[in-house]
């Protein structure tokens, strides 16, 4: 028998898209529970506690994250306006060559070599600073929680954060000046005007997870699963039952038609022929409808035209 947890955005994403009449039985005979936590984080067990984002990543990527502490160091597009300046790009929006990355990281290997912490990308969108294990390291958010976000309110702070501030500034002027977002600009590109330090930590000595099974497009949560034991794999285009626990994560949707077409619906239907014993929809939120079969005795509940947030629930 299988059981289901889809990782949802928050609810006040679909503002007040209606809900398919069949879902909005299912989800108003819910039973709902208020958590606390980083959402992907709490469907992990890491020891020690954090979440290490650059450490599994790496072993995932080069195997050879043992012995070091490690910060991404990821390149960004960076577009300063009126108020500040906001992330607007990375990753594979950015369509980097392992030919850009080369050339990018040419005048970036002495600058960061200089100051102990050697550069390199075993993957195009994913830099890497290797750093002495007592290092201590910047805190900031992932470059997917601030996109389009002003980036001073997520640069370092804290003791040590005049030290990276002062190294992003220079990595700034480098790469600003660097010949190769001119080729980028002739080719319609987004340039690499900066980097993102964030998920600094060292390997974790223990990642457990309850599920078996991980479909995702987020290679973060992909490295986390497999080092967990899971089988990751991409998210497909609809839902398809399979044996065992499954985690599918949703979090990138924003059109709630969308996500109960290809996803409530088939999941309500496996759940009433009982194909899927046990179904959890993790909002971002902080938010968890939990349902199962018998649920569907609940009869009486009126259903849900929405998922927008009721009275006295934190939607955001």
């Amino acid at each position: 028998m299988a059981s289901a947890t889809l990782l949802l955005p928050p609810r006040s994403r679909f503002g007040g898209q209606r809900l398919a009449l069949g879902s909005g039985r299912w989800l108003a005979r819910a039973d709902r529970v208020r958590q606390d936590g980083d959402q992907v984080e709490r469907h992990f067990d890491v020891l020690p506690r954090g979440w290490p984002a650059a450490a599994v990543t790496r072993e995932r990527d080069a195997r050879d994250a043992a012995g070091h502490a490690w910060l991404r160091a990821d390149p960004v597009f960076i577009q300063p306006d009126l108020n500040g300046a906001r992330l607007l790009a990375h990753g594979d929006a950015l369509g980097l060559s392992p030919e850009d990355a080369a050339a990018f990281l040419r005048p970036l290997k002495p600058l960061f070599g200089d100051a102990g912490f050697p550069i390199d990308a075993p993957v195009p969108d994913r830099w890497y600073l290797r750093l002495p294990l007592d290092s201590r390291l910047p805190s900031m958010a992932s470059p997917e929680q601030a996109l389009g976000a002003d980036v001073f309110d997520h640069f370092p702070q804290g003791e040590d954060s005049r030290r990276w501030r002062a190294l992003l500034s220079e990595a700034q002027v480098v790469l600003h000046n660097h010949p190769r977002n001119e080729e980028r600009a002739r080719l319609g590109l987004a340039p690499v005007n900066s980097l993102w330090f964030w998920g600094g930590g060292r390997a974790p000595d223990r990642i457990a997870t309850g599920f078996e099974r991980v479909f995702t497009d987020d290679r973060t949560l992909a490295a986390f699963a497999s080092a967990a034991g899971a089988d990751a794999a991409p998210l497909p285009a609809h839902w398809h039952s399979a044996k065992g626990e499954a985690l599918l994560d949703l979090r990138h949707f924003r059109e709630l038609g969308q996500v109960d077409r290809h996803w409530l619906s088939p999941l309500f239907d496996d759940l009433q022929a009982g194909r899927v014993v046990h179904a959890t929809l993790d909002f971002a939120d902080g938010w968890r409808f939990e349902l199962k079969r018998a649920h569907v005795l609940r009869f009486w509940r009126k259903p849900l035209l929405s998922l927008a947030p009721r009275n006295g629930e934190v939607g955001e």
